[in-house]
């Protein structure tokens, strides 16, 4: 027997069949003003959508473990009882604590466990924590271009309005240090306006690996000083500085201490990044209002892991660990760009980070060549690391990614390549990669 009418309906209210139920409830405005919703760089360059034997130079992960050490911190954390449950929201007191030791000389003074370091779900949940406790809607952030992917969402989600400046890539041929992209600083000065509230600096920079001079740090801190601006400086790859450079802080630099906070990371410290533990320096005035925020978000941080990150912390100094991975890092730096060498292509060498920006404005593909709809509509650089991950085996990341849409056309000419990998994989990769050759014009 047919069910009634009154059976076929849900809580009284009959069903429209030709009703389109997919999206009954509208989302919000924020996810499309921060790029949140379209497909990003990430799904699209991901392992499950290339060769299955594609060398990934792409992404920014390690393919080697943490040092044993710092695992066996967090063995010896994971068989207690205190560290597998809730901890401070302000983190580990015994992480706080490895934080001030480490870097209470470097920021020349001494660190308070209490109110000036705030230990995080990772770098980028801090630094949205900050958003969070300091943006007000329409205040606007300045970012240098290109930028780390994550800023852009992070300071809409909050209200905040991205304001760009590009760094300016040299224009010369072969070969190029990270120092010789520029800041046009009459340009950054036209940037400022009565709502500028914050603006941030990425030194060791994520993708160009540019280490920001002493002279290109005061005169933003001038211009921070003079116009009232919170500094947020992210400093993930401060322990991956190359060939003498000088990794200044520029909190340390006069007056900007009380406007400034510093981020760091274990993961990028430690070849751990799936830990997600970083932390906050800075003053009081601006580590409490962020603790709030932060508490709101995850409350506290992952316990065991914030043990081993203290173990790190702890011992890195003495087992001269720091100074032997930036060895190690240079090495591998050294063998892509060998590599690039090899191929007679443009380059951007980089003095930090793990990052090597490659010119891909000669790489040529067939007219008739089948790139997937996803890469179509976007800079040309997505078509040229689709076509080298495809026809080459070695992955890369499209730059434009980075850039605003007004700015797209510096970032197409290049492609990001990542050394954070083991030295026999670099290798092979350099191998794979001069078959490139034969598609440059």
């Amino acid at each position: 027997m047919p069910p009634s009418v009154e059976q076929r309906t849900t809580n009284g209210v009959a069903p429209h069949a030709q009703q389109d139920r997919s999206n009954l409830i509208p989302f919000s405005s924020r996810l499309k003003e921060g790029r949140a919703l379209a497909q990003d760089v990430w799904s699209i360059f991901n392992a499950a959508n290339l060769p299955a034997d594609c060398i990934n130079l792409g992404q920014g992960y390690m393919n080697f473990p943490p040092p044993d050490w710092v695992k066996h911190g967090a063995e010896e954390a994971l068989s207690s009882v205190a560290a597998n449950h809730y901890s401070h929201p302000r983190g580990r007191i015994r992480l706080r604590e490895a934080i001030r030791s480490h870097y209470s000389p470097q920021f020349g003074r001494d660190l308070d466990v209490e109110s000036e370091i705030l230990v995080t779900s990772g770098a980028n949940e801090g630094q949205y924590s900050v958003f969070v406790a300091f943006l007000e809607q329409g205040d606007e952030v300045i970012m240098f271009e290109p930028f780390f992917d994550q800023y852009l969402p992070s300071v809409t989600f909050n209200g905040g309005v991205p304001v760009y400046v590009p760094l300016h890539p040299p224009k010369h041929n072969g070969k190029h240090s990270s120092s010789e992209w520029t800041i046009d600083f009459d340009e950054l000065r036209r940037a400022v306006t009565p709502r500028t509230k914050m603006i941030i600096v990425n030194t060791p920079q994520n993708p160009v690996g540019k280490v920001f001079t002493r002279h290109e740090l005061e005169q933003i801190a001038a211009i921070a000083e003079e116009h009232n601006l919170l500094v947020m400086s992210d400093e993930v790859y401060d322990s991956l500085v190359f060939d003498d450079n000088e990794h200044v802080r520029i909190a340390t630099l006069p007056g900007m201490w009380d406007r400034t906070v510093t981020v760091g990371s274990a993961g990028k410290m430690f070849a751990a990044t799936g830990w997600r533990v970083g932390w906050l320096i800075g003053p009081a005035s601006v580590i409490q209002p962020t603790l709030a925020a932060t508490t709101r978000i995850v409350f506290c941080s992952n316990s065991p892991l914030q043990e081993a990150a203290a173990v790190g912390l702890e011992q890195a100094q003495k087992r001269g660990f720091l100074a032997k991975q930036r060895d190690e890092y240079a090495e591998r730096r050294d063998i892509l760009t060998a590599g690039f060498d090899r191929l007679g292509v443009k380059y951007t060498n980089p003095q930090g980070s793990y990052f090597v920006l490659l010119d891909i404005s000669s790489v040529k593909w067939p007219e008739d060549y089948p790139f997937p709809q996803s890469v179509e509509g976007r800079g040309r650089d997505f078509k040229a690391c689709w076509f080298i991950a495809m026809e080459i085996g070695v992955s890369s990341i499209p730059v434009s990614e980075f850039y605003c849409e007004e700015h797209t056309s510096i970032g197409e000419n290049y492609a990001r390549f990542a050394f954070c990998k083991d030295v026999d994989t670099l290798k092979h990769a350099v191998e794979r990669l001069q078959k490139l050759k034969k598609f440059l014009a």
